[in-house]
């Protein structure tokens, strides 16, 4: 199981009724319990002689308590700003402006991006992903600095549509 499926069963969980999933395989176990104030916690792996998975459930499970946590402050960004629109991180790791340090930054404040624009690259376990806006418009604000790390649904960027 890698790192995005992870992401997604996280997802599912979140959006749905259930209260514990639970998948075990071979030497890969993974619990996702979901609070009743919607939070959710994710449980270390059981048996994992396999160390390419340990480190990606850990951070899942560090990550994602502060994330929720912190989602009820991010809520009331947008509600000053009924118009702005938040594109947000879809997974943990580092967050970068721009392909390489001598490169121009992807987006700046003021410039308008569309639907399927590459606005930052998220390093996550040595894999550069881009990623891409869902929403058109103009970028408002930028609220992660170059080189810092992002958790995930964490905000980094406002969008006037």
């Amino acid at each position: 199981m890698d790192f995005k499926q992870i992401q997604e069963l996280i997802k599912m969980v979140n959006k749905s009724n259930i209260s514990e999933l639970s998948i075990e395989q071979d030497t890969f176990k993974i619990t996702i319990k979901q609070k009743e104030e919607g939070q959710q916690i994710v449980a270390v792996p059981a048996v994992a002689p396999v160390q390419a998975y340990a480190p990606p459930v850990a951070q899942v499970a560090a990550a994602t308590a502060p994330a929720a946590q912190a989602a009820p402050a991010a809520a009331g960004a947008p509600a000053a700003k009924d118009n702005l629109i938040t594109i947000k991180s879809p997974m943990i790791g580092t967050f970068y402006r721009s392909a390489g340090p001598d490169k121009p930054p992807f987006v700046n404040v003021g410039d308008d991006v569309s639907a399927g624009k590459v606005v930052c690259i998220i390093e996550a376990m040595k894999l550069f992903n881009e990623i891409e806006s869902e929403v058109s418009g103009k970028i408002v604000k930028i609220l992660v600095d170059d080189a810092s790390p992002v958790e995930y649904d964490q905000p980094l960027f406002l969008v006037e549509p």
